[in-house]
């Protein structure tokens, strides 16, 4: 009964969805015959366990609510994914809901250039085992953007960012596993703004349940800078996530450039993370120029 099901469900997203290998259906208690065709679909157009496993839910759950099966219909009603409802009961702070060009910087001299030469928003990912080096130049990058309009939000060092008042502050995965519940209230008690990173379905359920304030999704595009857990998600599935998560600011990141920023705006984000597109540019302030203009072009784009 499940086999006639998985197979509509890839014969209508397999060429939009196409470039990610099969993975393993992971094992479900579940029973029901559209929990389990979904979860082999999604398993065999290349999600992961977890994402998979997310997918199979939404879909039994999409089919409940809708009263029959569209395999055509891929899941993008949050209820169907468990998210929370609006408004959340304790959220972050808020942010603007388009971020805008999201200019990722190594540290305090590189986000001070930024912030004088327009970017909108910009995250110091400054990296250090070193605790005073670490305050000195968290300090010197909130001193650095003072004069200017840019949001300036702390990778990782989020005690650091609240002692000078940063304007928020950005945790990874690995980063929110580590803080324990009294933390996490000490963040948000502190009136912060938090953004957190996802890498597919399972983790945006475990952003939303933290209600920050804006969600990064990633990686786009392969990248060298990091090791990433997961392939690289491409256009189609980051169009996907924008239509589900849109009630959140969304940054995309991840190997994005000029040529790929039209693209990725089109896709429903409000903001694209930038690193090396600036960093190994020739000519920074060009770029930023550059990237500005085609952001601001790419909105107009999009929300006409």
């Amino acid at each position: 009964m499940t086999q006639p099901m998985q197979l509509a469900i890839v014969q209508a997203h397999a060429q939009r969805l196409a470039g990610f290998a099969p993975q393993p259906v992971p094992p479900t208690p579940s029973t029901d015959p559209i929990h389990r065709a979904a979860l082999a679909a999604c398993s065999q157009l290349g999600f992961i366990a977890a994402d998979a496993l997310c997918l199979a839910r939404a879909w039994q759950a999409q089919t409940a609510r809708l009263g029959h099966f569209d395999p055509t219909h891929w899941p993008d009603t949050p209820a169907d994914f468990g998210l929370q409802e609006r408004p959340h009961a304790a959220p972050f702070a808020t942010c603007p809901q388009r971020l805008g060009l999201y200019a990722v910087m190594p540290d305090a001299t590189w986000v001070g250039r930024m912030a004088q030469a327009g970017a909108p928003t910009i995250q110091l990912r400054f990296k250090s085992s070193d605790t005073r080096a670490i305050e000195r130049e968290v300090r010197a990058a909130v001193e650095n953007v003072k004069g200017s309009q840019a949001l300036l939000f702390i990778n990782d060092h989020w005690r650091a960012a609240l002692d000078v008042g940063a304007y928020g502050v950005h945790l990874g995965q690995e980063d929110l596993a580590e803080l324990s519940e009294t933390e996490l209230t000490e963040l948000r008690a502190s009136g912060t703004r938090l953004g957190i990173s996802t890498h597919g379905y399972a983790e945006m359920r475990l952003a939303d349940a933290i209600s920050p304030s804006y969600i990064a999704i990633g990686a786009v595009f392969p990248t060298t800078l990091k090791t990433m857990p997961t392939a690289p998600q491409g256009l189609a599935r980051l169009a996907d996530y924008a239509r589900l998560m849109q009630a959140y600011p969304l940054v995309a990141i991840g190997g994005i450039d000029a040529a790929r920023l039209p693209s990725v705006i089109a896709t429903g984000v409000g903001s694209a993370a930038v690193v090396r597109a600036l960093t190994q540019a020739p000519e920074p302030h060009a770029a930023l120029r550059e990237l500005l203009i085609l952001m601001n072009h790419a909105e107009m784009k999009w929300a006409t």
